[in-house]
C-alpha cells in the first residue's frame, strides 16, 4: 500500500482500500489522484474502462468532499443508469468511515423517491443527463455548491445525444468548481467540449499519448465471412470454447431478436437485449448473466452501455461497429484486470475499407484468422473430455459405486476389451455429440481448407476467390 501513502492519502483512504483488495495504484489512478489533490487544474482522463478510472476520480473526490455535508458537492454524470449504480458502488466503497452521502439518480425509478432522498441531504449524486436534468428544472436539486463535476464515459454520452442536456447541467453548477472528464477515446467534440467548459486543463492517458487505445490484453483478430455464413461461424466459435462468456455485437434490435433466437433453438444458453427491453426484465437478464446462468449476451451498442461485467472470455463483433470508437469500447468489456480476452470481428466483403480505417484510428492491428473446423471443434472437446476423466482418477474423486460398476461392466458381463467399455460409457454420457459434429461437418463449409476468401486487389477493392462447397 506504499504506493498509495505517497499519493498523499489518509489513513482512512488506506485502510478502505486494503478492504476492497487494492494492493496498488494503476497507471491512469497513479497520474490523476495527484492533480486532483494537489492542484488546482481540470482533467481531460483518457482511459477505457477496467482501468481504474472510477476511482482514479473517486478516491481525491472523497478526500477533498466535507464530511457530514448535506449539500451536494460532487456530481458525476454517466451515460447509462447501469454505469450510475456502478459508480455510485465504487464511490460508496471508497469511503470508508467518512460520512458522505452517494444517490444514484436515473430515469426508470420514482422521482419522488430520489426527491425525498435529496431532501434529506446528499453528498455526492451520481446519474444520467436525462433525470438530472429533470430534478434541476424542478428545482429539486441545487448544485451551486457543487466542488466536482465529472462527465465519465463522455464520447458515449456525446454520441447518444446528450450534449445539450450537459451544457445544461453546467450551467446550473459552481463557476469555480473542478471539471473531469474520462473518455476512452478523445475526438474533436470531447476537446470542444473541455476547451468551452473547463479552465486550464491537463490531458492525462493511461498510457502513452500515441499508443494504441486497445489493451495488449485482448487478442483481437477478425473472420472474412458472408452475410449468410455468419452464424455458423459464431456456432463454431463458442463451440471450440468450452468456456466461453461473452458478448456478442448486433447493429439492430431485429438482428439482436433474431441472432438470439436462433441460438436458443439449437440449445445456446443466449439472452439478447436492445432499447425496446422494459428495464425489469433487463435487470433479469443481466443479473442471469453476471451469475453466469446464460454464457452469451446479444446486444446492441446502447444497450450493452454501462454494462460492467469482468471475465468475459470474448468479444463477438457479430455486426461491424459504427465506428473506430465503438470499436474500442466493445473491446474493452474483454481482457480487464490483467486477463487475457478475445475479440473476434465478422467482416464481409464491402467492409474491408471500414475495417482498416477502424484499425488505422484506434491504432491497432486487427489481425486476420480462420474460424475455427469442425474437426478442431471435436479435438478440443474430446481433449477436454479426456482432461476432465484424468483430473476425476488423479484426484480420486469417485466412490464406490462407481468402482462396483465398472466391475460388474469388466468382468460379470465379459464386456472384454476395456477400451469398449470406455467408449460406450463415453457415447452415453455425451449422448452422440461428436456424430452430430460430423454430420454438422456434411452440411457446412470446412473454412480453413480454402485459401483466402478475398483478394486485396491494388485499387483497394477486394474481390470472392472461387470457393469450393
Amino acid at each position: 500500500m506504499e504506493e498509495f501513502r505517497n499519493l498523499g492519502l489518509s489513513e482512512n483512504m488506506i485502510n478502505a482500500l486494503k478492504r476492497k483488495g487494492f494492493t496498488a495504484p494503476t497507471p491512469i489512478q497513479k497520474k490523476i489522484i495527484p492533480i486532483i489533490l494537489n492542484e488546482e487544474m481540470d482533467v481531460v482522463g483518457q482511459a477505457q474502462t477496467g482501468t481504474g478510472k472510477t476511482a482514479a476520480f473517486g478516491i481525491p473526490m472523497v478526500e477533498r468532499i466535507e464530511d457530514n455535508s448535506k449539500k451536494i458537492q460532487g456530481i458525476v454524470l454517466t451515460p447509462t443508469r447501469e454505469l450510475a449504480l456502478q459508480v455510485a458502488d465504487e464511490i460508496n466503497s471508497l469511503k470508508g468511515n467518512k460520512k458522505v452521502k452517494v444517490l444514484p439518480i436515473y430515469g426508470g425509478q420514482p422521482i419522488f423517491e430520489q426527491i425525498k432522498k435529496l431532501r434529506k441531504g446528499v453528498g455526492i449524486v451520481v446519474g444520467t443527463p436525462g433525470r438530472i436534468l429533470d430534478l434541476l428544472k424542478r428545482g429539486d436539486l441545487v448544485l451551486n455548491d457543487v466542488s466536482y463535476v465529472v462527465l465519465d464515459e463522455a464520447d458515449e454520452m456525446l454520441d447518444m445525444g446528450f450534449i445539450n442536456d450537459i451544457e445544461e447541467i453546467l450551467r446550473h453548477t459552481n463557476p469555480n468548481k473542478r471539471m473531469l472528464l474520462f473518455s476512452a477515446t478523445l475526438p474533436n467534440k470531447i476537446m470542444k467540449l473541455a476547451k468551452k467548459y473547463m479552465g486550464k486543463y491537463k490531458v492525462i492517458s493511461a498510457g502513452e499519448r500515441n499508443s494504441q487505445l486497445t489493451t495488449n490484453n485482448v487478442e483481437q483478430y477478425h473472420y472474412s465471412v458472408r452475410n449468410s455464413e455468419k452464424f455458423e461461424v459464431l456456432r463454431r466459435v463458442i463451440d471450440n470454447n468450452n468456456d466461453f462468456y461473452g458478448l456478442v455485437f448486433c447493429k439492430t434490435r431485429a438482428d439482436v431478436n433474431e441472432l438470439t433466437d436462433k441460438l436458443i433453438d439449437k440449445g445456446y444458453n443466449a439472452e439478447g437485449i436492445h432499447g425496446d427491453i422494459a428495464q425489469n426484465q433487463r435487470e433479469r437478464i443481466l443479473s442471469k448473466f453476471k451469475n453466469k446462468k446464460s454464457n452469451i449476451l446479444v446486444a446492441t451498442d446502447v444497450a450493452a452501455r454501462g454494462i460492467d461485467i469482468n471475465n468475459l472470455t470474448h468479444v463477438i463483433n457479430y455486426s461491424l461497429p459504427q465506428n473506430p470508437e465503438s470499436y474500442v469500447h466493445r473491446i474493452g468489456r474483454t481482457g480487464r484486470a490483467g486477463k487475457k480476452g478475445v475479440a473476434i470481428t465478422f467482416v464481409q466483403p464491402d467492409e474491408f475499407r471500414k475495417l482498416k480505417y477502424i484499425e488505422k484510428i484506434a491504432k491497432t492491428n486487427i489481425k486476420r484468422k480462420e474460424p475455427p473446423t469442425i474437426d478442431e471443434i471435436m479435438e478440443g472437446k474430446k481433449y477436454s473430455v479426456m482432461k476432465k476423466v484424468l483430473d476425476i482418477m488423479k484426484s480420486n474423486d469417485y466412490n464406490e459405486d462407481y468402482l462396483q460398476l465398472a466391475n460388474i461392466l469388466l468382468e460379470e458381463n465379459n464386456c472384454g476389451d476395456a477400451k469398449v467399455v470406455i467408449a460406450s460409457l463415453l457415447k452415453y454420457i455425451f449422448n452422440n455429440e461428436f456424430k452430430n459434429e460430423r454430420n454438422r461437418s456434411n452440411n457446412n463449409r470446412n473454412y480453413k481448407s480454402n485459401k483466402k476468401f478475398y483478394n486485396n486487389r491494388n485499387n483497394g477493392k477486394f474481390k470472392r476467390n472461387n470457393i469450393s462447397k
